[in-house]
């Protein structure tokens, strides 16, 4: 709204037609939007989902973060509610997945930094920005509709194994369960329970396996549906998440079925310190990642559990972070050395990943369990192999740094409280969505400097 009367007398004389246009990165359309519909020169208005379009650069054909395209079925794939058992087909290594590949980039995730990047003035901090785009992150299938492109990725990265000889490793997350983010709001799913949502889910990965199954020669990790079962340790204290418990872990054994059958190599997502790394949490939490892996069958591609995911602890902190006390498992290292040795006594494979993608600064948060766009936060360590623990694995950047955790526009449907926080930078646009001034704030205070 204009804020003086004279500008008001003026903004009369236009015709009713006539629409302020949005800036680069602006709201300009979805589910209950009344602002304007049109976006400054260079930008168009793309949908991102049904609650949020987005002013992004380029024109209408360009690919949106997120459609909202009803699913199609892809060759191979199954329809039906999948109770088929799979047949594993390949047998998996016993050392380290990571070990001898090269980390695929993701060209969309890189595209979206050389964009920002572009909207840099500052000659020193866009040169910093422009080197995330050769750090590899995963990818989120958090929509049926995103599926297809996981075959076109696939293809990408056989052609590189082929043409220069390196082996390929395609990092993706599987994140559709029905009544998904069952404690939050800012990230819920497409999928419903009471809609039939868990054969729709099953159909969702019966299609990734299609994907998959298309190239045998490309290895795949899989972080396996953030904040799930971590919500059924702590949270059945919530109806959303006591109604969706028996859906959750039916959903993740058919997944870690599915996906073992054509050689996906599974980290489980476990929470992070401050969620399930509390005394009190841990022996809850292996027994509920060792009851899912036997009812799968124990796949054998099953590697263990991804920690940190989207979140900002360390790896390993040089002093508590005042927000833990209370916890003496204060970084992910804690954690994971004090949750080892029950998951390897309940029968649980003991191989972690980390991410530390924003993890770059640390005593930045008001309290623990805020996980929203915090202000302050960094790029982290870059990924790598070199862990310093022989029960880690790899430490990675599952979230893509830029891309927001959810709106601080309390109006919003998928509004959670948590974005408009103090520690939360604001104004932020829609969960998944491109934040351009949280993207510049975690290059700038990265750690290590890019």
């Amino acid at each position: 709204m204009f804020k003086f009367a004279s500008l008001l007398a003026l903004a009369s004389l236009i015709p009713a037609f006539v629409q302020a246009q949005q800036p680069l990165y602006a709201q300009c359309g979805g589910t209950d939007w009344t602002g304007a519909t049109t976006c400054v020169s260079g930008a168009t208005c793309q949908e991102v989902n049904e609650y949020y379009f987005q002013c992004l650069p380029g024109t209408a054909s360009s690919t949106p973060a997120t459609t909202t395209t009803p699913a199609t079925t892809q060759p191979g794939s199954t329809t039906t509610s999948g109770t088929g058992s799979p047949t594993t087909t390949t047998t998996p290594s016993t050392d380290n997945p990571y070990t001898g590949y090269n980390v695929w980039l993701t060209p969309y995730y890189a595209d979206e930094v050389q964009t920002a990047a572009g909207q840099i003035s500052d000659a020193t901090l866009k040169a910093k920005a422009l080197k995330v785009a050769d750090i590899p992150t995963f990818t989120w299938f958090d929509v049926v509709a995103k599926v297809p492109t996981l075959g076109t990725y696939l293809a990408d990265a056989q052609s590189k194994q082929q043409s220069s000889g390196q082996k390929q490793l395609v990092q993706i997350v599987v994140y559709d369960l029905p009544d998904r983010d069952c404690a939050a709001l800012a990230s819920n799913g497409e999928f419903s329970i009471a809609n039939d949502g868990l054969n729709k889910y099953k159909d969702y990965i019966d299609q990734i396996v299609a994907q998959v199954k298309q190239y045998p020669d490309v290895r795949v990790v899989a972080v396996i549906e953030p904040d799930s079962l971590a919500n059924l340790v702590t949270n059945l204290n919530v109806s959303k998440c006591s109604g969706a418990q028996t859906a959750y872990k039916s959903g993740v054994v058919y997944a870690l079925q599915q996906l073992n059958s054509v050689g996906v190599y599974m980290y489980i997502d476990a929470g992070h310190a401050g969620w399930l790394g509390w005394s009190a949490n841990l022996s809850p939490a292996a027994e509920l990642f060792a009851q899912i892996y036997s009812d799968a069958g124990k796949p054998s591609f099953v590697r263990g559990l991804a920690t940190n995911v989207a979140n900002y602890n360390a790896l390993s902190a040089s002093s508590p972070d005042p927000i833990t006390q209370g916890n003496s498992n204060y970084d992910e290292l804690h954690y994971i050395d004090a949750l080892a040795p029950m998951l390897s006594s309940a029968g649980f494979p003991a191989h972690f990943i980390v991410d530390q993608g924003r993890s770059g600064v640390q005593d930045i948060r008001d309290q623990w369990g805020d996980w929203c766009n915090v202000k302050g936060a960094g790029f982290g360590t870059r990924p790598t192999t070199n862990t310093g623990s022989s029960l880690i694995d790899a430490i990675v950047w599952v979230k893509p740094g830029g891309e927001c955790d959810g709106t601080s526009n309390s109006s919003a449907t998928r509004y959670d409280a948590h974005c408009g926080q103090s520690d939360a930078l604001q104004p932020a646009p829609e969960a998944g969505t491109w934040f351009q001034a949280y993207f510049e704030a975690l290059v700038s205070n990265a750690s290590p400097s890019l």
